[in-house]
């Protein structure tokens, strides 16, 4: 046989099939490193989704505190009496020696849609204004406006953020929470309009100018596929609390 007919060597054959493993090794780690960036950045991406829901939704509440009507005297009817101590102080922060975190928030909402509200105020807004409990209050008379009362309980625990009408009566809002806190932005005297400091604990509510939410969050996947991510946002108050 002439040489320019000879067929593939054995030594050709092993450097073409080492090229091809070679090839096919390099494809697929680009596939895989492509798959798990992929992965990575859907969860990351999770994450800020849910921090944005939760975040955006307390930002509304918290702007709303402190708004109970047309007059700024309301007087309790309420069937337990408990909305005295809601108006007085209408955002609390409660905190254990365990991480745990308890935000109130009380609010009048907008229209009278949707759940049955803590609190109805009715009131003529010029001189008297009464608050009910939930949908206890009476009739409306002519020249009177319902002002629904909504209380809005967040705890953290567990590494979750539970939402409810009541300490005892919440329901998981968002999970995988490594850490939650509230401060709160004081004005150094009544006349100022911006917060100079922040605190976690305030001691005169009229005082009170923002609320700083800050917290962070994990990816919930037992392989880790996102870094944990921390978020903060502030909240200036609408409405003077006292």
């Amino acid at each position: 046989m002439r040489r320019s007919m000879a067929g593939i060597g054995l030594i050709e054959l092993m450097v073409a099939m080492t090229l091809g493993l070679v090839i096919t090794l390099g494809v697929t780690q680009i596939f895989l490193t492509a798959k798990n960036t992929y992965r990575s950045q859907s969860a990351a991406a999770a994450i800020q989704e849910d921090a944005r829901f939760i975040l955006s939704k307390m930002i509304q509440e918290v702007r709303s505190v402190g708004m109970f009507g047309c007059l700024a005297t309301v007087q309790d009817s309420s069937k337990e009496g408990d909305f005295a101590a809601a108006f007085a102080t209408p955002i609390t922060v409660t905190r254990s020696s365990n991480g745990n975190v308890v935000l109130t928030l009380v609010y009048a909402d907008v229209g009278e849609n949707g759940p049955l509200p803590t609190w109805q105020i009715r009131s003529d807004c010029k001189f008297s204004a009464t608050a009910y409990t939930g949908g206890q209050a009476p009739a409306l008379v002519a020249g009177q406006l319902t002002f629904p009362i909504r209380r809005v309980v967040y705890s953290y625990s567990s590494n979750s953020i539970n939402v409810g009408p009541k300490t005892d009566s919440v329901s998981p809002l968002i999970n995988n929470v490594s850490q939650f806190d509230v401060t709160f932005g004081m004005a150094s005297n009544d006349a100022d309009e911006f917060a100079s400091s922040y605190v976690a604990t305030p001691t005169n509510f009229a005082l009170i100018r923002s609320v700083r939410i800050a917290l962070k969050v994990t990816d919930g996947n037992a392989t880790a596929l996102a870094r944990e991510q921390s978020f903060s946002v502030v909240a200036s108050i609408r409405n003077r609390l006292l």
